[in-house]
């Protein structure tokens, strides 16, 4: 008989996670025209301002994996959590560009510890037996947020102030502060142990002040690498594909392509969660892989349809993100239980921390670079490279990464 799942813990964790992203994808969308529109920001500066959330959160997440392998996990995901909801009253506040970037950087600082804590605690309270499942709902809850949070965003922008947005989101996330406060969670391996096991502790700790090891998974860094460079055109396209409808004159709702993708994910993720419990890790990744290169692929051709074709660019506009959502909704549950195996049970948060350090890393550069390529050979190029960068991922994964699981998973 399977374990029990979904228990009221668990139930909880997804109801918070779900509403912190709303509010996260309520704004993705929306920031670049608010920064247009309210700061009058060229587009070469509009990925570096946007970036400044990705790089704030990096300088933090090995040191938040690393504390919340080290102390009890809820207090400081629930710290985390309230920070995040409180930045929303504060954007409404930002009166100049500078203040703006200040509070996007610490948003992206409790974003990005408030993201390992919840990934973790998902880990700690479901059994381990159904681990892949359970990151797979997890991370549905992600895509339905996906699904809503930027089509809502884009609405709320034709027809409400910019404070209205920032109230709605800071109300969602309020609410999802409330149900991770009921979530019941489970002392940690490394910290119930810690007294059994206090002179070996105490040895490692001393041999280890210094070592890299305490803040990055050093096995998980071959993996890292082919993250990275899938996550890079995938940051790009969810912060600039509404841009990128409107440059190739395409007369669609671009909040609808958030919905598409996360539908695509949502389908995949299921199935892909059951098969990352029976083994089939490396292999959903290959899998995965392939219908996110073509989707890059065909996103950037969509520049080079002719006007009169453009419902066959309207299909191919919307076939992209349901391709990118069954690729990445098998990649995702995959990739997250690849890096969990490659830990022991005291480095989960760790290994959780390196492997969307990974994924922030590429995400950022994405962001950063689009602005600056788009300035000169408009958006097109930005996907086409996408498409390049995501084979190049795939390539490293087969040759090197798949090998060096495989010899050093622990599980």
């Amino acid at each position: 008989m399977k374990e029990r799942l979904f228990t009221r813990s668990y139930m909880f964790i997804l109801a918070a996670n779900f509403l912190l992203f709303f509010g996260f994808w309520l704004l993705i969308p929306i920031l670049p025209f608010y920064l247009k529109e309210t700061y009058n920001c060229p587009e070469a500066m509009l990925g570096a301002i946007l970036c400044c959330y990705t790089v704030s959160g990096l300088c933090v997440r090995p040191f938040s994996g690393f504390l919340m392998d080290k102390f009890p996990r809820k207090p400081i995901y629930i710290l985390c959590y309230f920070v995040c909801a409180s930045i929303f009253l504060g954007y409404m506040t930002a009166g100049v560009l500078t203040w703006f970037i200040v509070l996007r950087a610490l948003h992206g600082i409790a974003f990005s510890s408030v993201t390992v804590g919840g990934n973790t605690l998902c880990v700690d309270i479901t059994p381990s037996s159904r681990r892949g499942e359970a990151l797979g709902y997890y991370g549905l809850t992600n895509n339905t947020a996906m699904a809503l949070g930027p089509m809502t965003g884009l609405f709320m922008h034709d027809h409400v102030s910019y404070e209205g947005i920032f109230i709605t989101g800071m109300l969602f996330s309020l609410v999802g502060l409330l149900c991770a406060i009921c979530v019941k969670a489970r002392t940690p391996e490394s910290i119930k142990n810690r007294q059994q096991e206090k002179q070996q502790a105490e040895t490692a700790t001393t041999n280890s002040k210094l070592s890299l090891d305490r803040f990055i998974l050093i096995k998980g860094i071959p993996v890292s690498i082919a993250l990275l460079m899938l996550s890079i055109p995938y940051g790009a396209t969810t912060n600039f594909v509404a841009m990128y409808a409107r440059e190739i004159h395409l007369d669609v709702p671009s909040g609808f392509f958030f919905t598409l993708m996360a539908v695509g994910m949502g389908a995949s993720r299921l199935v892909a969660g059951k098969k990352v419990d029976q083994g089939y890790i490396t292999q959903c990744i290959h899998v995965g892989l392939y219908p996110v290169i073509l989707a890059f692929f065909m996103l950037s051709m969509c520049r080079f349809i002719a006007p009169e074709s453009m419902n066959a660019a309207e299909w191919i506009f919307f076939a992209v993100p349901l391709l990118l959502g069954i690729g990445f909704g098998i990649i995702f549950p995959a990739m997250n239980t690849l890096y969990i195996n490659l830990a022991p049970n005291n480095q989960r948060a760790t290994a959780t921390s390196t492997y969307l350090t990974a994924w922030d890393v590429g995400i950022g550069i994405g962001i950063l670079s689009s602005g600056v390529i788009a300035q000169h050979f408009t958006f097109y190029m930005v996907y086409l490279i996408g498409s390049v960068l995501c084979t190049v991922s795939l390539i490293f994964f087969v040759c090197k990464v798949t090998p060096h699981y495989n010899k050093n998973k622990l599980r």
